[in-house]
């Protein structure tokens, strides 16, 4: 199978399980106690400054096992972060710490996420928005029966992207993700662009279940409608246009130029 590059990390938490010896024959009856009364997690982000980049390196060393050390991880089963705006990874991490976010890896991210506090997210977010993204490889295989029977694999999903489908009412993902999949930080619309396969397949796909635990679904709601109508075969097209999109060669040489 030939593949063609196209236009274009959840951390990981090592828990240690502690051992609990018992003297001998004796066993010591255990006192049923009230449950135990934490204090609420302070992730209350409207009460934060901007992130601290160079603070927030040093914040995100833990989540180098398994996002990479710039955000850009090695295996595919984890998200991209490197390029991610500030917004939305901080937004994420309250969501995994207060327990709204518990799908897929969330068991995981979890109690990384709670040691952290409203501020520490932010400057973590920030750290990851400085670094470059990079992106992977997309599928030009050709689709072999279905609808798309002739079309490469990744234009089904470079179809979806750019057009959507108006007869399901599938809204183009560049309308609110952007031409080179760079988001939006504003309504912190996540960059997308050379985003992990299958940890958009995954993601893809629990939106197109349509069920949310989220205190504030708005978006979660609006991508729901999005994966709704799509296919799986639409679903893993698209994931691998994604994965292979990346800014052009002469977008890069502009903003380069621009910054000297």
């Amino acid at each position: 199978m030939r593949h063609a590059r196209v236009m274009g990390l959840a951390g990981l938490a090592v828990l240690a399980v502690g051992a609990v010896a018992f003297a001998q024959t004796t066993v010591v009856p255990v006192p049923d106690n009230a449950p135990v009364e934490t204090a609420p997690l302070d992730i209350n982000l409207a009460k934060t400054t901007w992130g601290d980049a160079k603070a927030g390196q040093t914040k995100a060393a833990a989540c180098a096992a398994c996002h990479g050390a710039d955000g850009n991880p090695s295996d595919p089963q984890y998200p991209r972060l490197a390029g991610q705006s500030e917004r939305y990874i901080a937004q994420q991490l309250a969501l995994f710490a207060s327990g709204e976010r518990n799908t897929g890896m969330a068991a995981v991210m979890a109690p990384f996420a709670q040691t952290l506090n409203a501020q520490d997210m932010r400057d973590v977010g920030a750290y990851f928005a400085t670094q470059k993204s990079g992106a992977g490889l997309a599928d030009d295989s050709l689709v072999a029966d279905g609808p798309y029977q002739g079309m490469k694999f990744y234009e089904v999903g470079q179809q979806l992207y750019r057009n959507g489908d108006a007869k399901r009412g599938v809204p183009a993902c560049m309308a609110c993700h952007g031409p080179t999949g760079a988001g939006n930080p504003g309504p912190a619309y996540p960059h997308i662009g050379g985003q992990m396969q299958d940890y958009t397949v995954r993601r893809l796909t629990e939106y197109k279940a349509g069920t949310t635990t989220l205190k504030d679904p708005a978006h979660f709601n609006i991508m729901a409608q999005v994966a709704g109508p799509l296919t799986e075969q639409e679903i893993q097209a698209l994931a691998s246009y994604l994965q292979g999109l990346h800014a052009r060669a002469d977008d890069l040489a502009a903003a380069k130029a621009g910054g000297k």
